[in-house]
């Protein structure tokens, strides 16, 4: 498995893997789907997006953002990752997030969050398995699919 910086080449792959959790998932609250130019754009604009790579095949990718506006917040990031179907249980997801780290090392970042659906079980387990603590929980703030989530916010300094 390889990670390596996302290239704009990489956004019509990124879609195919993002588009279905959106589309059927509760890993996210999002429910619009995501267009190659959107992930091009994102690609351009973030610090980080990265992807992993197995047999030359996009498996996964993550990303990093401030985690709010305002200058205040600019060492504090909030990350995404996202495996494709055929990525997950290869370690894929501990790459993404070790290369996500280390970059934001790097660029002078204090803190990384993940906002985890409250349902989304394997996401909070796979966070506290990599050194996240549990901060919070906010009730019933996402909507999808006609029901009410909880989000877990999770921390990790760096």
């Amino acid at each position: 498995m390889n990670i390596r910086p996302a290239l704009l080449s990489d956004a019509a792959r990124i879609a195919d893997i993002w588009n279905p959790v959106i589309r059927d998932g509760i890993e996210t609250f999002n429910s619009v789907e995501k267009t190659t130019d959107d992930v091009t754009a994102m690609i351009a604009d973030r610090p980080c997006v990265l992807v992993a790579e197995a047999g030359g095949t996009v498996i996964g990718f993550a990303t990093y953002d401030q985690f709010r506006g305002g200058i205040g917040y600019r060492h504090t990031m909030e990350h995404t990752i996202i495996l494709a179907p055929e990525g997950q249980g290869k370690g894929a997801g501990r790459a993404l997030m070790t290369a996500i780290e280390d970059h934001a090392r790097a660029a002078g970042i204090h803190s990384l969050w993940a906002g985890v659906s409250g349902e989304n079980t394997a996401a909070v387990t796979f966070h506290r398995a990599v050194g996240f603590e549990e901060v919070t929980t906010l009730r019933e703030v996402g909507r999808k699919f006609d029901r009410w989530f909880d989000l877990v916010l999770l921390q990790k300094r760096l």
